[in-house]
Order: structure tokens, then sequence, then C-alpha cells
């Protein structure tokens, strides 16, 4: 006789997504920011859940992602996390929070943690914040690293091109994914690479690769649920597939709703008391 603890879903680990890698199994992540979305997405089977400080774009409109704060990252996961009965719930480090100081990515990571009961942080970048990384990891909290377009960095690089397509920033990449897999990250994420670079690291690395616009030879794959449903429209690179196109359904019911109260048919008689 199967009980209600035999009826839930399995929650996925470091240690379960380490052992999808290990059999070749992908892995499908996507972000998410709310617990009405999250909910739904972690019923349909998602492995990851990323909040991303994408967040900063699709949830509070800003043109990048910088401007989020830490705050607010921890207000979006906690609504994340009271949404998810299965998949690992990882929350962005945002700008300002970790670099150049070991002691404020601690505290922040801590932060993030406590106050949202989420299972992990992401950082953007290699040697450059792995003291951050180690002191982070030094505290029990696993660390996802995020190699290649570092969104948090527009300001340095001025552009959003594919990243490492030459030789010196391709083997720093390359370095910096080893780096942080000997530091202990559990994942690494690498956003818009060649897939040929893609590939590489994923066959050198034992630790879980995803990818956004890095090649189908990874270990899995991450999307913004804003972009691959359809609300957001004016952001198209190569790496995006829509699945949806929810911006012309939600305006078509909006605007069926407002020619609905205009001319007074909503509330019909079977709408009201």
């Amino acid at each position: 006789m199967s009980t209600a603890a035999d009826e839930r879903p399995r929650r996925i680990t470091t240690h379960v997504l380490q052992e999808m890698k290990n059999r070749g199994e992908k892995i499908a992540m996507l972000t998410a920011y709310d617990y009405s979305f999250a909910r739904i997405i972690d019923r349909s089977g998602i492995d990851v859940l990323l909040v991303g400080d994408s967040a900063s774009n699709v949830m509070a409109g800003y043109e990048t992602t910088v401007p989020i704060t830490l705050n607010e990252m921890i207000y979006y996961a906690s609504s994340v996390v009271r949404a998810v009965e299965r998949a690992l719930v990882v929350v962005d480090l945002p700008f300002g929070s970790y670099q150049g100081n070991s002691k404020e990515a601690l505290n922040s990571s801590i932060r993030i943690m406590k106050e949202t009961g989420a299972h992990a942080v992401k950082l953007e970048g290699g040697k450059e914040i792995i003291e951050s990384v180690n002191r982070i990891l030094s505290a029990g909290i696993p660390v996802m690293g995020h190699l290649g377009l570092t969104p948090q960095s527009i300001h340095k690089f001025g552009t959003y091109v594919v990243r490492a397509k030459d030789d010196t920033e391709a083997k720093k990449l390359v370095d910096d994914a080893h780096l942080l897999e000997e530091a202990g990250c559990f994942a690494l994420v690498l956003e818009k690479i060649p897939a040929t670079l893609g590939a590489k690291v994923s066959g050198e690395l034992k630790i879980p690769v995803i990818g956004i616009g890095a090649g189908p030879e990874v270990d899995g794959q991450v999307l913004v649920l804003h972009d691959m449903l359809g609300i957001t429209q004016d952001f198209s690179p190569r790496f995006l597939r829509r699945y949806h196109n929810l911006y012309q359904e939600i305006n078509g019911a909006v605007t069926q709703y407002i020619d609905d109260v205009k001319n007074a048919e909503f509330p019909n008689e079977k709408e009201q008391y």
C-alpha cells in the first residue's frame, strides 16, 4: 500500500544532478520569480529553477541586471521556494553583493539561504571571484558557477556578443571552469559561447555544465521563462526557442475583457449573485 510520502516527487539535489550527468541524462532548467509560475513549472517536472537576476529585466523593467538588489532577490526567491516540492532552487547573487569582498559574498549567501529556504547560489566569474566562491563553500553553501557572457559585467564588455571566440578568452574560460570545479562548485552555467567550446568544457569537467547559447553537447539547458513563453517580445537571440506566444494570448484575452466590460456583456446572468 502506497503512502503519501511514496507519492511525493523525488527532490532534486546537487547529488541527483551529478547522477544525471554521470548517466548522460540531460538537465532541464528554467528561471522563475514568483509563486504561481514556479508552482506550475515545478509540477511540470523541471529539474532546476533559477531565481535569476534577470528579474531585473523581466520583472522590474530595468535595462540590465545591474540595478536589482539583494533584498529584491530574496523577495523573489522566497516566493519561488514556497511553491516548489521537487526542483532544486538556485538564486543569483546580484551585482555588488559578492564582487571584491568575500566576507560580503558570504553574508549575502547566508541571507539568501536563511531568509528564502533556497538550495544554492550562483555567481558570475572565474579567477577574479574565486575567493568569494571559496568562502561561500566553506560555510557549506552549494555554489553554481557562471562563465562566458556574464550580464552583470555588461558595462565592462559594452556588448552582449558571443564570448570566448578567440583563443585567449577561450583558454581563460576553460581554465576558470576547472578552477571553479576544483574549488567545489556543483555545476556551471555557460552563456553565449561557441558550441565547440561548450562541448569541450562539458567533456573535461566532471560536474554538470548547463548551457544557454552554448550548444547541444553540454549536460543541460536553461532559458529565461518569460522569453521561452513569448511574454517578452523584444529579445530574440539565436539561442532562444519560443515555445509559446503568451504575449499574444494575454493581449487577446485582455482586449476581449475590455470589450465585454465596455459593452455590458460581463458579467452575465450566470456571473452574478
